[in-house]
């Protein structure tokens, strides 16, 4: 007989959900955990095993509907689903079971493998098909990113997860304006410029089409291939100027990275064009990106980054640059909040943050809870790129440690043995961070340090070398 009483989101080994026996958690959002779990009596597994939270959770229902019109294989196939019942419980909690994926996040998979501008010109080919095929069934996913992408460690092969975020012509609307769910720095320029302060309940909420998640997927390629992101189009954004149309426009990636072949660096520059027109249809760019991974010279099987060398790590002057970076950041927080103005400094955070009538999405079972880039929608990322506040109040944050679900930008990442450079860094969350010697009402009150199991913790992000790469036109390529 199992306990009463028992948590979704925290079941022990062992637990049954109809015909799976879940055996561990491998991820979990505002609204879903994710486990990996076997079959019983001969159903096969293992399965994605995602469980709702909340009984009777109406996303379950779409997510469900829309994963049963797709059938493509980059998008994880939809095995059953059903609802689970706890014990002493009087509602059933929804569940989905999905095609088990034992892979890494995009993100971390280019970390470890340094792929060449053909094997990512491969790879976004194949997400392209696979946004093709979710468009052709009549939906959205909504939240394309490097974290819901996973690649597969038996064959390289990507696949696009977690339509937690999606919806489909004729699905029941389950958000309240001025967005549906998404992580904003992914967000498409039109999506910002629909956005009007001050907010009104009765205002109609943004609708997503297929050229936002095409610009989505280029975010994620830009993303990858120069290892940081762009401005944002957030008009708080201080950098956000780069989006309008008297700009100077986007770098492309081969002016940031200069190992990016030139068919790469277009075909991204394509997918964030300003006009959604421009960007073509998903079925449109995914036969570019392959006629480009055929056609591409030898400069296109370059790794696109050099094998780094561990340095000795200095604790004393790693501390001190924690500490002046800090103070740079609160101090460069508070002149924007002040430009702003109350009102819409209050606005953007609200606007880079899950509040609770917004939608969140589940990350899918195969990457690990160590590496999740954003276990719930407009979180993970947003604690990384808001430029008011980086601890907006979210519905997820109940359930999840303070440190963000990834690394910063510029942060040092463990090698692939998971080992950080020096004995006084600790691997968390893919990042390398030093433990600092502060209070906890100290640690918390500060944007650039976090806490973490009673302990505070700083991000260990060395000094910028001077760049090595030659400067480049903003519309050559």
């Amino acid at each position: 007989m199992e306990p009463g009483h028992l948590n979704p989101a925290h079941l022990p080994p062992g637990t049954r959900v109809g015909p799976w026996r879940v055996m561990e958690r491998r991820g979990w959002g505002a609204y879903g955990a994710v486990y990996r779990a076997f079959g019983v009596e001969g159903v096969p597994g293992p399965v994605a095993l995602k469980l709702a939270l909340l009984p009777g959770d109406e996303r379950f229902a779409r997510e469900g509907e829309l994963l049963s019109r797709i059938r493509h294989p980059s998008v994880p196939r939809l095995v059953a689903r059903g609802s689970w019942r706890q014990p002493g419980g009087l509602l059933p909690h929804p569940y989905l079971a999905m095609e088990w994926i034992e892979g890494a996040s995009l993100y971390e998979w280019a970390r470890v493998h340094r792929p060449s501008s053909r094997q990512v010109l491969h790879a976004l080919a194949s997400l392209a098909r696979a946004l093709e095929a979710t468009h052709a069934a009549g939906g959205v996913h909504r939240d394309v990113k490097g974290d819901n992408i996973l690649v597969r460690n038996a064959d390289g092969q990507v696949f696009l997860t977690d339509f937690g975020s999606g919806n489909y012509v004729g699905a029941a609307t389950l958000t309240s304006p001025p967005f549906p769910p998404g992580t904003p720095h992914y967000r498409s320029p039109e999506a910002w410029r629909s956005v009007r302060l001050p907010f009104h309940a009765s205002a109609t909420p943004y609708a997503p089409g297929p050229a936002d998640d095409v610009f989505a997927l280029g975010m994620t390629a830009y993303r990858l291939v120069i290892d940081d992101y762009p401005p944002t189009p957030a008009p708080m954004d201080e950098r956000s100027h780069v989006w309008s149309p008297e700009g100077p426009g986007l770098l492309p990636p081969r002016a940031v990275n200069a190992r990016c072949c030139a068919e790469l660096s277009r075909l991204v520059s394509r997918m964030l064009s300003l006009h959604p027109e421009a960007r073509g249809s998903a079925r449109e760019l995914a036969e570019a990106l392959e006629h480009a991974a055929r056609k591409a010279g030898p400069d296109a099987d370059v790794p696109l980054f050099a094998r780094e060398e561990s340095q000795p790590v200095d604790t004393r002057s790693t501390l001190l640059h924690l500490v002046l970076r800090a103070a740079e950041h609160t101090a460069r927080s508070w002149l924007t909040a002040a430009s702003l103005g109350g009102a819409v400094a209050l606005g953007a955070a609200w606007l880079l943050s899950a509040h609770p009538g917004e939608e969140a999405a589940q990350p899918h079972a195969s990457a690990s809870e160590d590496t999740r880039d954003g276990g719930a929608v407009a979180v993970g990322d947003t604690a990384l790129t808001a430029p008011v506040s980086p601890r907006a109040p979210s519905a997820w944050s109940a359930i999840s440690v303070d440190i963000p679900p990834r690394p910063l930008p510029g942060q040092t990442r463990p090698d692939a043995a998971g080992r950080c450079p020096g004995r006084a860094l600790l691997a968390i969350n893919g990042g390398c961070w030093m433990k600092l010697d502060m209070s906890l009402k100290d640690c918390d009150a500060n944007l650039n340090f976090y806490v973490y199991k009673g302990a505070c913790y700083g991000p260990f992000i060395p000094p910028a070398r001077p760049s090595t790469s030659r400067p480049a036109e903003h519309s050559g390529d």
